[in-house]
């Protein structure tokens, strides 16, 4: 039992402060998804874009929580992978560990690639994948200097991203209370003309639900870094609360913005509703301010994905999941070849979009598409196991506590289990579901061989 709740010293450096964290969360969660892909929910929700962001985030809450619970009580630079291991026995850490892994360095590239068109916007004569080597060599010596400087570094572009929402929404409010020059107060015109707040009803909501929950996606990146904070339990308990709700905050607020200002009629996929808010309000060059924003966030994502992911793969070493070679540390307390590892795989799916965006690189992405809820459900299936063996062996190490404890975790898996099934009903996200499920069975097929072949060798 013991076991269960005392986490063995890490190698790596413990140098990451509360703010690192919190910021960390924001790098990697705040991104082109929402800056940019805000507008295919808006498109099939309408105003009621709004309740599917408060649905998502409520889903995306719980599980940080449960998250949060496990990793205040048991720090470990493998997190969840960690807390599966010890829940549910070594095939669930090995899965969800490289299932983890694998949706990192398959996002690097559609980052890299991202953040390299609009570079090669503003300087064309450096070719595409100029760009994306120079971002791939700058990040990765980015991660393979000292944790502290890697700290400094996401901490300011996520604030850079975060003053841009800030700004945003305060411009957003003076806007539709007609505080800015030559604007009038614009009421409630927009939330409840062209169809009303729900123009397609609940169905438009549930689409909106599908089309925004992945945007929550890389929170889970602050339990991961924990680890090498200088107080891992305290820390990581203050960071989930403070990252989540000003997650929820920037995303339902500036939505809440977006379809006061504007007739959801005049959205559509791909374009930005913040350039088109800025537009509107009169904001001078808003696409190319824009821009600049969605290049910082894509970075600051990059950034941070690839520190998790270098996380995650030298934790796998660590319990002999992965190569042990993988387990070199640096004097500064850097884990140089899991960086390595982690941007070389990243580099090859780089390649693979800029080749065959739409043919092999799209398999991979589809392999990987519904993996984060895979995932989430592995970490509550975790915490129903392990909050009542901590509770029992070491209760007061739960200095952060599940909501509603057992019947919010129970509530946050049917959520997961509606997403899916929601998604193998829409002809655009079911290869997602299908590819992401077999890509899943592959992995737990093989850790399940790996943990028979161990079984049989120590009864030899």
């Amino acid at each position: 039992m013991q076991d269960t709740v005392t986490a063995p010293a890490e190698p790596l450096a413990h140098v990451l402060k509360r703010r690192h964290l919190t910021m960390l969360g924001l790098g990697g969660v705040i991104g082109a998804g929402l800056f940019v892909g805000s507008g295919a929910g808006i498109a099939v929700a309408g105003p009621g874009i709004v309740l599917s962001y408060l649905i998502a985030g409520a889903l995306a809450t719980l599980v940080m929580r449960m998250l949060g619970e496990m990793s205040a009580a048991m720090p470990a630079s493998g997190a969840f992978s960690v807390h599966a291991e010890r829940a549910l026995g070594r095939w669930a850490g090995f899965s969800v560990g490289w299932l983890y892994w694998l949706l990192l360095v398959v996002v690097l590239a559609v980052e890299a690639t991202g953040a390299a068109r609009i570079a090669a916007g503003w300087l064309p004569v450096v070719p595409q994948w100029g760009w994306v080597l120079l971002f791939m060599v700058v990040f990765t010596a980015a991660n393979l200097a000292a944790v502290r400087t890697f700290g400094e570094a996401e901490f300011w572009f996520a604030a850079l991203k975060v003053a841009a929402i800030v700004a945003f929404l305060l411009i957003g409010v003076a806007a539709v209370l007609g505080w800015l020059p030559g604007r009038e107060p614009v009421g409630m015109t927009n939330l409840t003309g062209q169809g009303g707040f729900l123009p397609n009803g609940w169905a438009g909501v549930v689409s909106g639900v599908l089309a925004v929950v992945f945007a929550f996606g890389g929170l889970e990146v602050v339990t991961i870094a924990a680890a090498e904070s200088d107080d891992p339990a305290r820390n990581v308990a203050r960071a989930v609360r403070s990252a989540v709700w000003r997650i929820l905050f920037f995303y339902v607020g500036s939505m809440l913005v977006v379809v006061a200002l504007l007739p959801w009629t005049q959205m559509r996929p791909g374009l930005s509703p913040y350039v088109m808010v800025l537009d509107a309000v009169g904001v001078p060059a808003a696409g190319q301010v824009m821009d600049v924003v969605v290049f910082v966030a894509l970075l600051s994502a990059l950034n941070a994905n690839l520190y998790g992911a270098s996380r995650m793969v030298f934790s796998l070493a660590e319990r002999g999941e992965a190569p042990r070679g993988l387990l070199e540390v640096s004097a500064g307390g850097v884990p140089r070849r899991a960086v390595l590892a982690s941007v070389a795989f990243g580099f090859a799916s780089v390649l693979l979009n800029l080749k065959w965006p739409d043919s092999v690189f799209l398999y991979l992405l589809n392999s990987v598409g519904a993996v984060l809820l895979f995932v989430w459900a592995l970490i509550a299936v975790s915490q129903l196991r392990l909050r009542r063996r901590i509770e029992a062996a070491s209760p007061e190490s739960l200095t952060l506590r599940m909501w509603g404890f057992p019947w919010l975790t129970w509530a946050a898996l049917a959520g997961m289990t509606g997403v899916l099934v929601l998604m193998l009903r829409e002809d655009a996200t079911r290869p997602q579901v299908l590819w992401s499920s077999g890509a899943t069975a592959a992995v737990v097929a093989v850790a399940l061989l790996r943990e028979r072949r161990s079984r049989r060798t120590r009864r030899a």
